[in-house]
């Protein structure tokens, strides 16, 4: 049966996470080691026992997610050797991409650990620049809460689509000034909600410009290949295998929408049966539902 491996992005961590993966698994366990070793912390302590103040920060938040949901990754093959006989796609949440290229044996599991750390940083410290945020839209069309962004924006502060996650669930992104009237304007042109996001900033948009500098320089340093199975850019919701596609794409990925509905549905019209969320929560299988109910999306992780 096709199947498709999609691995979550920023936003899913909690307190706790690891625990129970790295408790039943040894091999899980020594990943966490290896990362521990290269960002030069304690990640699963982190991970396990917070405090979530410090687990949410961008710059930690990414990596723990990343090693997470690698290791989740390798204990799955371990449990399933012929897992891959079956995949035909693999796609990841933002952040969650790196995992997913990662899996496919884009780069090495030790070079996406520095990139995922790297990233992080140069986005936190793009954040920490500008007073700005992100916040989930729920119960409102795209075109709607399109209009009511560019309502909301002036000259000096902007807002936009972030997040196209699934029908009824975006998440807009910028200035905080712009923000805020956004988020009242959705209210008030009958959204069922509107939630502020626990990021440090607007992520997605042309405030997180400089930190593509610093992720570039980070990709060139890493050595990349063609991955083994077809990984859907956030970017373009395309398939890509080559190298040189993948490395251009990720650090335009920080400043564009990420195109998550679109890649969903593309993936199913390549013909993806099942999907397998691999990592911790179900925040993934839940836009899948609201795309394609009859599409089974089994979670690996915790």
């Amino acid at each position: 049966m096709a199947t498709a491996l999609i691995f979550p992005g920023q936003g899913a961590q909690f307190v706790g996470m690891g625990g129970p993966l790295t408790d039943r698994s040894p091999l899980a366990r020594t990943h966490f080691d290896i990362a521990s070793d290269i960002l030069g912390f304690d990640l699963l302590k982190l991970c396990v026992e917070g405090p979530v103040e410090e687990l949410s920060r961008t710059e930690f938040s990414q990596p723990a997610l990343f090693v997470h949901s690698f290791a989740a990754l390798k204990q799955l093959e371990a449990d399933r050797p012929a897992v891959w006989d079956d995949v035909t796609r693999t796609a990841g949440l933002s952040l969650g991409e790196y995992t997913a290229v990662a899996a496919t044996g884009g780069f090495s599991f030790e070079d996406g650990v520095r990139l995922v750390q790297a990233r992080g940083q140069a986005m936190q410290a793009a954040s920490n620049a500008v007073a700005s945020g992100m916040s989930s839209v729920i119960g409102m069309e795209q075109d709607k809460l399109a209009e009511i962004c560019q309502q909301a924006s002036t000259a000096e502060h902007r807002v936009q689509l972030a997040n196209l996650l699934c029908p009824g669930n975006i998440a807009i992104s910028g200035h905080i000034e712009a923000l805020e009237v956004a988020e009242r304007l959705c209210v008030e042109a009958g959204a069922m909600k509107t939630v502020r996001l626990q990021v440090a900033g607007a992520f997605h948009t042309a405030i997180m410009q400089p930190a593509v500098a610093k992720l570039e320089a980070a990709l060139a340093a890493v050595e990349f290949s063609a991955t083994r199975v077809p990984v859907v850019s956030n970017v373009d919701a395309a398939p890509h295998t080559a190298a040189v596609e993948i490395k251009s794409l990720l650090p335009r990925q920080v400043v564009m929408p990420v195109r998550w509905e679109e890649s969903l549905r593309n993936i199913i019209e390549a013909g993806v049966e099942q999907f397998i969320e691999v990592g911790t929560g179900r925040i993934l299988a839940g836009t899948l539902k609201r795309i394609q109910r009859k599409l089974p999306c089994e979670n690996y992780g915790d």
